[in-house]
């Protein structure tokens, strides 16, 4: 009978994904319509299990919408960081329940982390990237835990560090999806008025990017989009993402 140690060598633990595997699907789905992408993901995947991630910030409701279209069941994961407009949680609750998604998982900070590592709730003033890791990528890497693939809501023009952003690219053996990836503001704003899509109560008030809180401002005309975030810091990602040039 064989060791339970040597046993483990039977296991396959390599990443599902590399940037390479990315790369040729990236290029197999080059000039197809975003709809269509979709749907020929959901009907003949190149992953297994796939959940839908959304912070249900400004521009959400695009991307949730076209996944409700094509299946309402899929598993719609949401971070709640603790430090989230209420504003946010009741777009959340509004969307969710308009688009029927049936299978919606909240996902918090783990509490003994918090206790050890944020007793004061103060984190995000003094570390904001430590802030990040503990109520933001920590949990989202537990919720991602059963997954091979996820749907990300990221465009290339919210910023410098996603000017260059792929539709799908690897993340951490992961297959990311990034179906808006090529979309622009207008268009955006186009789908919005045909689908009679609520708007994110903030968005009037001058906050074109939603995140935590403590951590968004409002954004002046003329700024990049996610000037707001993390006003006054060297920092333009909460650590979920990577920057892409």
């Amino acid at each position: 009978m064989g060791s339970p140690l040597r046993n483990l060598d039977l296991i396959d633990i390599s990443p599902r994904f590399t940037p390479d595997s990315a790369a040729a699907i990236n290029a197999r789905y080059a000039g197809v319509e975003t709809t269509e992408v979709l749907r020929r993901l959901f009907g003949d995947p190149p992953y297994d299990e796939i959940a839908l991630v959304s912070s249900f910030g400004a521009e959400s409701a695009v991307l949730l919408h076209m996944v409700s279209q094509i299946d309402k069941t899929v598993p719609l994961i949401f971070v709640n960081t603790q430090k989230i407009f209420g504003e946010t949680l009741a777009y959340r609750d509004e969307l969710a329940e308009r688009l029927g998604f049936t299978d919606m998982r909240v996902y918090r900070p783990d509490p003994y982390l918090l206790a050890k590592r944020d007793a004061t709730s103060l984190r995000w003033s003094y570390d904001p990237d430590g802030c990040c890791e503990l109520r933001k990528v920590e949990p989202l890497r537990r919720a991602l835990a059963p997954f091979d693939a996820w749907i990300s809501g990221r465009k290339g023009f919210q910023g410098k560090t996603r000017s260059a952003l792929p539709r799908f690219e690897e993340d951490e053996g992961r297959l990311k999806i990034n179906p808006l990836a090529d979309w622009d503001k207008a268009r955006l704003g186009t789908y919005f008025h045909e689908h009679k899509l609520p708007r994110h109560p903030l968005e009037a008030q001058g906050y074109p990017s939603i995140g935590c809180a403590p951590c968004t401002s409002q954004v002046q005309i003329g700024e990049d989009p996610r000037a707001g975030r993390w006003r006054g810091w060297d920092k333009t990602e909460c650590g979920i993402h990577d920057p892409v040039f």
